[in-house]
């Protein structure tokens, strides 16, 4: 895997585990007032730089599996089980 093969992969996982984690621990604000702009279902604490680093973390450990998986040769097409025949 080159380092930028690697970039995006790692931004693509990390970008799917922000959205999982986004909703964790949300509490919306039952009262929201529409005059002063705070709609009801808005959080009340966002959270957002805790957030950013537990996907970090959580996108580290999947990245680190996925690297693991992609260099051994337990999937690859070159040999083993999904090789291709040989003609």
């Amino acid at each position: 895997m080159t380092m930028l093969t690697a970039v995006v992969v790692y931004f693509l996982i990390w970008w799917t585990v922000l959205f999982a984690v986004l909703p964790v621990g949300v509490r919306p604000d039952s009262g929201g007032q529409e005059t002063t702009g705070n709609w009801r279902g808005a959080p009340l604490a966002a959270r957002i730089g805790a957030k950013m680093l537990a996907t970090t973390l959580i996108a580290g450990v999947i990245f680190a599996g996925v690297w693991w998986l992609i260099q051994s040769e337990y999937l690859s097409f070159r040999s083993g089980w999904l090789a291709m025949p040989v003609r």
